[in-house]
């Protein structure tokens, strides 16, 4: 299948990433298919800069990964006494003080926090594995297409972590608490089937068309006016933190601000 970003110049290629950007559609891809896109701390650090570099021009965000597998988690060379070169080990993170872990892992997160802002919509195109870290770079983003053979599993908790690339807000607000549970602590798959019926896919769709079918939503979304989109993905995003009658609010506010400046009569 030809990757939709093969044609265009990247603005960003290393370490297991790629950015590519075409007028409004940008295009995130991990590179690594020989090992199923295994994610390492400069994996992360990639997918921090890819969303440094993107345009304001930009409206939609596709993240893909190559070949048969999206993402199949934590390189597991993460776990040996030597890690990955020229990165610390977990034993090395194990000795660092509070202050010193806690600012790594902050900085593991960075990749995973940017796909929800509010000027962008994000959608994952997942096939195949979507484990543990996986499994969270693909809740980062506010929508999921999956593959007919998607595999999604948070197995942290059987490798006596936790779940800590900012995984467990999305998968509860999706899901429930009661699922959240039940997932994360088996460590058991999700196939396609389930996903969509639990809310962590928006679609399934045989793995030949997963590309084709993302593009479509992206033409989609791309058709309506950028300040409705932003405007309204912001009204959305803070439902469930306000109360009924402080999200009534919040719409009137949001559309005096859409009438005034459909009307010109903006700021």
């Amino acid at each position: 299948m030809a990757s939709p970003d093969q044609e265009l110049a990247p603005l960003l290629d290393k370490d297991g990433v790629r950015l590519t950007v075409d007028d409004a559609l940008a295009t995130v891809t991990l590179t690594n298919p020989a090992k199923r896109n295994a994610q390492s701390p400069a994996l992360w650090r990639a997918l921090a800069e890819a969303g440094r570099l993107l345009p304001g021009s930009v409206r939609v965000v596709v993240l893909r990964g190559e070949g048969k597998s999206f993402s199949a988690g934590l390189d597991r060379q993460m776990f040996t006494p030597e890690g990955i070169e020229g990165e610390p080990s977990f034993i090395d993170l194990a000795r660092s003080d509070d202050a010193e872990l806690d600012a790594a892992i902050a900085g593991f997160q960075e990749g995973f926090t940017w796909w929800r802002r509010s000027d962008v919509v994000s959608i994952a195109a997942v096939q195949g594995h979507a484990i543990g870290a996986g499994f969270q770079l693909a809740l980062a983003c506010d929508l999921r297409v999956v593959a007919d053979d998607v595999q999604f599993a948070m197995r942290e908790t059987s490798l006596g972590l936790v779940p800590d690339l900012t995984g467990t807000h999305p998968l509860v607000s999706l899901v429930g608490y009661g699922r959240a549970v039940e997932m994360c602590l088996t460590g058991r798959f999700v196939h396609a089937e389930e996903a969509v019926a639990a809310g962590l896919a928006n679609l399934a769709v045989p793995v030949q068309e997963l590309d084709a079918t993302v593009r479509e939503l992206a033409t989609a979304i791309l058709a309506a006016p950028r300040d409705a989109v932003i405007e309204t993905k912001a009204l959305l995003r803070g439902a469930t933190g306000r109360t009924y009658d402080e999200q009534r609010s919040a719409e009137r506010a949001a559309q005096a601000r859409r009438l005034r400046d459909l009307a010109g009569l903006g700021e």
